[in-house]
């Protein structure tokens, strides 16, 4: 009778358990109404604003581009898309045999993308119209997932991070690039509107089942830095 009752209770705490999973609230919002601004764009605005010489991600994109080490035949998918001039540089990078996957939560931005791949002749770019938790990218389909200054627009970081941890492939690489948030020393916008400094970011993604690999040397960004991961 002891050890049937034993068993019972071991049992009940099984299932209570079990229950508690099933209960655990869902992920809230780090930063509510953060991409509220994107919801109806002005193409020609945000055009202007991303793909100006003044923007330091634009002017340095060369040098970017070489310190992602790209190679043909990759598959690389860019987190936060925007206009897509990142994501028609990787193209012309990864060539014919490699494919790029341009994701962003903002239907006019994709269709901007869409548009210009196709005027550039450029078959090798596929849209995804993610979600502010899920970039719904396939499963094992990319070698390199880039995010560049749209990390701290993730509202649900951890559930972003989990699609892109699904959607790299083992050994597969994570870039990041965001603004340096160091109190005292960024411009107040920077400290206004980027929620978290890199030690934070670092952690929060290695905690997503990421192996933190280095800060990128980049003396060509002053206010940017530049991280690589590898998918564990």
């Amino acid at each position: 009778m002891i050890g049937i009752s034993l068993r019972s209770r071991v049992a009940s705490i099984g299932v209570f358990a079990a229950a508690l999973v099933g209960c655990a609230p869902a992920e809230t919002s780090v930063r509510p109404g953060v991409n509220a601004e994107y919801q109806k764009p002005d193409l020609a605005k945000w055009t202007d604003r991303f793909e100006s010489e003044s923007r330091e991600i634009f002017h340095e994109r060369l040098a970017i581009m070489e310190a992602m080490q790209i190679r043909p035949g990759m598959v690389v998918a860019d987190v936060g898309a925007g206009t897509g001039f990142f994501a028609e540089m990787f193209a012309h990078q990864v060539g014919g045999e490699g494919r790029v996957y341009a994701v962003d939560i903002v239907d006019d931005f994709l269709k901007r993308i869409a548009d210009r791949s196709k005027q550039s002749g450029l078959n090798n770019i596929t849209v995804i119209k993610g979600t502010e938790r899920d970039t719904r990218l396939p499963a094992a389909c990319a070698d390199i997932v880039f995010i560049c200054d749209t990390y701290h627009h993730f509202e649900f970081p951890r559930s972003s991070l989990a699609s892109i941890h699904r959607a790299l492939r083992p050994g597969g690489s994570l870039i990041v690039i965001d603004f340096d948030r160091v109190p005292g020393t960024s411009r107040q916008w920077v400290l206004d509107h980027v929620r978290a400094g890199q030690d934070d970011v670092q952690r929060e993604i290695e905690s997503a089942g990421f192996q933190f690999v280095e800060r990128v040397p980049t003396p060509f960004l002053k206010e940017n830095y530049m991280l690589r991961f590898k998918r564990k």
